[in-house]
């Protein structure tokens, strides 16, 4: 799944988003959405999160 809709995130899910500085290397952090910042519906970067040890990136990949 990927993480351009709002409506598939939710508190408490596991996912890996790219941080601001990991844009250009692609390298994905993993960790447990603690809130959603996106306001709107869909993004077409991913979604903006912050993970409960508060890094601030885009969903790139949801964990199951």
């Amino acid at each position: 799944m990927d993480g351009t809709r709002r409506d598939t995130l939710q508190p408490g899910l596991a996912v890996r988003i790219v941080l601001k500085k990991d844009q250009r290397s692609g390298h994905l952090t993993e960790g447990v959405v603690k809130d959603i910042l996106t306001k709107s519906p869909t993004h077409p970067h991913g979604i903006k999160v912050r993970l409960e040890n508060g890094a601030i990136g885009r969903v790139k990949e949801i964990l199951r």
